[in-house]
């Protein structure tokens, strides 16, 4: 959509663009009351004030239907799609990564509670297996924060995708 469109949208045509970036209400109607917006410049600085940071509640509302990492989203819908683009790096015929990401996910999820979140778009299986690795060892606290910055950073990144100058 251009950001013209965007703007002169109904309230909720615009939260129904918005939604795929990041299913978070408040995130979602912050950016379509905030209209109208000048430039993309203006939409994604607002779009990461209004993320930062999403609160507790608000990333498990994003991570209830979020896919593993590894495992391709299925379905049609425009989010699904995405999720499959971002995760173009990880290349499921790797026999040998796909095992160590399942066993990641599987630590991750007994340790945090939550499926593993990361901004996988231009990352390498390698790179993304090192970071949740790493992650297994932050405390609660510390992991909380990383996971509402990973989901800020997808959810700017699938906004500069989903509307255009």
């Amino acid at each position: 959509m251009k950001l013209e469109e965007f703007n002169e949208a109904g309230r909720s045509e615009a939260i129904a663009t918005l939604r795929p970036c990041v299913d978070v209400t408040r995130w979602c109607e912050h950016l379509a009351d905030r209209r109208p917006y000048g430039s993309i410049d203006e939409l994604v600085s607002e779009a990461g004030a209004a993320a930062s940071p999403f609160t507790a509640d608000e990333v498990e509302q994003a991570l209830s239907h979020h896919p593993r990492i590894g495992e391709r989203a299925r379905g049609a819908s425009t989010e699904a799609a995405l999720s499959r683009s971002e995760q173009a790096g990880v290349d499921p015929a790797d026999a040998e990564i796909a095992r160590a990401l399942a066993e990641g996910n599987a630590a991750y999820e007994q340790r945090f509670g939550r499926v593993f979140l990361i901004r996988a778009a231009g990352r390498s299986a390698g790179e993304i297996l090192e970071a949740l690795t790493a992650r297994l060892g932050n405390d609660d606290a510390t992991e909380e924060r990383v996971v509402a910055e990973q989901l800020r950073e997808i959810a700017v990144l699938r906004l500069k995708g989903a509307i255009a100058a």
